[in-house]
């Protein structure tokens, strides 16, 4: 089983319940991959990294309250995350654990749909009597936070879902609804940061992708034997030609998270990063060779997870196994709302 040495991490009393505050003050692991080095930085201090003229690529993808509740003709109660609309705008894929095929669902306030049948990754389509269900969400719906922090905020007693999530389980950036879950590489980011990068010729650009639950998916056997599950990812034309531009400038390009890293890997051939709209099941994992990236800044993951896989693939898996070992040691915060790491 791949990664299995990282399961012997006692990660539990790390797991971060809330996010940092303010956001720019949890921690920065630095590694650096030409001398095989470590440095433990605050965040904050992530622009003594950059040049000028180097560029910043950031995920603009926004988490919408997607975890409805309804209750069923017999009264039973059903939870389900909505995952993404299909063509026809009144049908959307969900996760529920209680389905039955033609079951009718009461949402409340008018809202009502039924269960269709089941997709090949065992998702259930629901149509609902209405083809803009947003507004429903944003009224009624709760934010998907993984099930890990609901888990850990119970046994402590605190409730699984604040209000404040709304808010912190965002990036200050997030501007395009779609994801279930947030690009949580970018939790650390504050405008106050942001622009003292700008300020020292750091050239901010953005890609979108709606994360969904593939993401998450765990490995049940070696890399090879996985396959990701599409999402939906747009390069604009202007941070194509700024990425383009500074790559032939010799400049560095900072990818922040997963998501983002995927869309440039598969947005980028011979050296250019194209522009346009579409559906990527790229998965890396240890042999891939990069195209488009530089510096990878991420978080810390799960050992049975796609995205450690792309972190051991960009550094070669030793090195972040005697990473993890150090930020235990050190007790780094770990996962969602946890600390950071910048692999240089």
């Amino acid at each position: 089983m791949a990664f299995e040495r990282f399961k012997k991490f006692n990660i539990d009393p790390l797991i971060a319940k809330q996010p940092a505050t303010p956001r720019d003050s949890s921690r920065l692991m630095v590694l650096h991959r030409d001398r095989q080095t470590i440095e433990h930085r605050i965040f904050r201090d992530i622009h003594e990294y950059f040049h000028p003229g180097d560029v910043l690529v950031l995920n603009n993808t926004k988490v919408f309250p997607a975890k409805l509740f309804a209750h069923k003709a017999t009264g039973g109660k059903v939870e389900v995350l909505l995952v993404r609309p299909q063509q026809d705008p009144q049908v959307w894929t969900v996760l529920t654990r209680d389905y039955k095929e033609n079951a009718e669902l009461d949402f409340g306030d008018g809202l009502r749909g039924v269960m269709l049948g089941k997709t090949p990754n065992n998702e259930v389509l629901i149509r609902f009597n209405q083809e803009d269900i947003l507004p429903f969400c944003h009224g009624h719906g709760l934010m998907p936070l993984p099930v890990y922090i609901e888990k850990a905020r119970k046994h402590e007693g605190l409730t699984p879902s604040l209000s404040s999530d709304k808010e912190r389980y965002q990036t200050v950036y997030a501007k395009y609804e779609g994801s279930i879950a947030a690009p949580t590489a970018g939790f650390h980011f504050t405008q106050e940061l942001l622009q003292k990068l700008k300020d020292k010729g750091v050239r901010i650009v953005y890609i979108t992708l709606h994360v969904g639950w593939g993401t998450f998916k765990p490995l049940r056997g070696e890399p090879q034997q996985h396959h990701m599950l599409p999402e939906l990812a747009e390069v604009p034309a202007e941070t194509a030609d700024i990425i383009n531009a500074a790559r032939r400038e010799g400049k560095r390009i900072f990818s922040v998270g997963t998501t983002s890293t995927r869309t440039l890997e598969s947005f980028t051939e011979n050296g250019l990063t194209q522009s346009g709209k579409k559906w990527t099941d790229l998965f890396i994992y240890p042999g891939y060779q990069f195209k488009a990236i530089d510096v990878f800044v991420t978080n810390f993951h799960f050992p049975d997870s796609t995205p450690l896989c792309m972190v051991t693939a960009f550094a070669n898996e030793d090195f972040i196994y005697r990473a993890y070992s150090e930020a235990v040691e050190k007790k780094y915060r770990f996962y969602s709302f946890g600390d950071s790491m910048m692999i240089l």
